[in-house]
C-alpha cells in the first residue's frame, strides 16, 4: 500500500508541538483517527511502525512525540540518547532498572563519558513516569489540534498506548467525553472511581500474565466499570511478558501479538464506524 507519512509541527495554546502522521496515499479526507501514544520510549521506530500499520487498515494514524518540549526535544532526550539507554539496560535484569546500587555498578563499567550521559538520560526519562498528567496535557494539544485539521475533521478519534502509554490513553478517556474508545497495552490502569465515573467510551485491555505488577491491577478495574455500567473488556495472555507486542525488544510473543493484533483492529472497526 502506498502510503503518506510525514511529522506536523502545530501550536495549540501558544505552545508548540509535534506528531508523526501516516494514512493511505489513495484515501480521501477526512479519515476516523487512531491517536497512537508512546511507550516510556518515545515515538521510536516501534512506535512509528505501529502509527504506519493503522494507516494501512484505514485510519489517520498519528503519534505525538510527548518529549518534543516547545516543539524540539531536549539533548537528553533525543532518539540517539534513548537508543543508548536501551542498549544499556539490556545488559541488565528489569529489576535492576530501578536497582541504584545495581545499576551504578553496571554503569562504572562503562567509559567515562558514555557513563555520564546514561546518568542523565536515565533520570531525565523515567522521570517522565511521575509526570503523566503533563504528557496528558500535550495528548489533549494533540486532539484539539486534529479535531480541526483538514484530514480528521469532524471524524471520531480512538486512542491506543502501549505500557506509559497504555496508562495515558486510559487518562484520555476520562478527561475526553468524545473520545469514541481506549486501548491500553500493558499500561497501569486507574483504580480511582472518579476516573472511572468519567470514562464515557468503551475500553479494551490486553496484558501479560508473566506481568503482575500490571496485570494485577485489573480485576479491580473490571469490577469499578461494571459497577459504573461501563464497558470495558481485556485478554490476559498466557505466558506473555510486559510488551509483548514489542518486537523489537526480548519480551515479544508472537501468538500473544497475533491474538491483540486482530482484537485491537476489530476494536477500532466497532468505535471508529
Amino acid at each position: 500500500m502506498s502510503m503518506h507519512t510525514e511529522w506536523i509541527s502545530f501550536e495549540q495554546n501558544g505552545t508548540k508541538h509535534r506528531l508523526y502522521a501516516a494514512r493511505p496515499e489513495r484515501a480521501k479526507a477526512p479519515l476516523p483517527v487512531v491517536l497512537v501514544i508512546q511507550e516510556l520510549w518515545g515515538t521510536d521506530d516501534h512506535i512509528l511502525d505501529l502509527t504506519e500499520r493503522f494507516a494501512r487498515a484505514g485510519y489517520l494514524a498519528v503519534a505525538p512525540d510527548l518529549y518534543a518540549v516547545g516543539g524540539q526535544r531536549p539533548e537528553s532526550l533525543t532518539e540517539e540518547r534513548i537508543e543508548q539507554i536501551k542498549r544499556f539496560l539490556d545488559t541488565l535484569a528489569p529489576p535492576a532498572w530501578h536497582d541504584p546500587v545495581a545499576r551504578e555498578e553496571a554503569l562504572e563499567k562503562q567509559p567515562e563519558e558514555l557513563r555520564e550521559i546514561l546518568r542523565v538520560t536515565f533520570t531525565d526519562l523515567f522521570a517522565y513516569l511521575g509526570k503523566l498528567p503533563e504528557l496528558l496535557e500535550r495528548i489533549q494539544a494533540a486532539t484539539a489540534f486534529l479535531a480541526d485539521h483538514e484530514w480528521s475533521r469532524d471524524q471520531k478519534i480512538a486512542s491506543i498506548g502501549f505500557c506509559m502509554g497504555g496508562a495515558l490513553s486510559i487518562m484520555l478517556a476520562a478527561s475526553e467525553p468524545k473520545l469514541a474508545g481506549a486501548v491500553n497495552f500493558y499500561g497501569r490502569m486507574p483504580v480511582s472511581k472518579e476516573q472511572v465515573a468519567a470514562i464515557q467510551c468503551p475500553i479494551r485491555g490486553f496484558f501479560g500474565e508473566l506481568d503482575p505488577k500490571i496485570t494485577s491491577l485489573v480485576p479491580e478495574f473490571e469490577q469499578a466499570m461494571s459497577e459504573a455500567n461501563k464497558s470495558f473488556t481485556y485478554n490476559v495472555y498466557e505466558g506473555a511478558h510486559h510488551g509483548f507486542l514489542n518486537d523489537t525488544r526480548g519480551g515479544y510473543h508472537v501468538e500473544a501479538s497475533r491474538d491483540a493484533w486482530k482484537e485491537t483492529i476489530y476494536f477500532f472497526h466497532k468505535v471508529l464506524s
